[in-house]
């Protein structure tokens, strides 16, 4: 089935199906935290960009969770020799987003006159851990599935 959503799916059935019961679910939680702070404000003063910025950030961070644990994308990995170089592969991907990011955040700060070299290397290092993880978590989860059915 052909949607408008079709052009963000992979083309693979089986992630496609994965990746819309994750939307899903998202969209259900996203739903519930709205209702929730629909009858919260009720009784509370709450500031309206906070709200909408933390229910997409709930949407988003679910999503992103689900898809790292399910290790569905990794699906050619299945020896310790390919995992050894997807591993490697992942290790050279990491560093390479880290310096391009770490120029993009550079110039990002030095056109906005904010030039703090601790909030820089802070900031370089912890999305760069954070994205290193969040790949070898899923790296890991799709070679332990994809051994299991070998």
């Amino acid at each position: 089935m052909k949607s408008w959503i079709s052009f963000l799916m992979p083309d693979d059935e089986y992630k496609e199906k994965k990746m819309l019961y994750f939307l899903a679910e998202g969209a259900v939680l996203l739903f519930l935290f709205l209702v929730i702070m629909i009858i919260c404000s009720n009784f509370i003063s709450l500031d309206t960009g906070v709200i909408l910025l933390a229910g997409i950030a709930i949407f988003l961070f679910y999503i992103l969770g689900r898809y790292t644990l399910s290790g569905i994308e990794y699906t050619d990995i299945a020896t310790e020799k390919e995992y050894k170089r997807a591993l490697r592969a992942l290790k050279s991907r990491t560093a390479s987003f880290v310096v391009l990011f770490g120029i993009g955040y550079l110039v990002y700060t030095m056109a906005s006159n904010e030039a703090n070299w601790y909030d820089f290397f802070g900031m370089v290092i912890s999305v760069g851990i954070i994205s290193f993880l969040l790949e070898f978590i899923s790296l890991k989860k799709s070679y332990k599935k994809n051994k299991e059915l070998l």
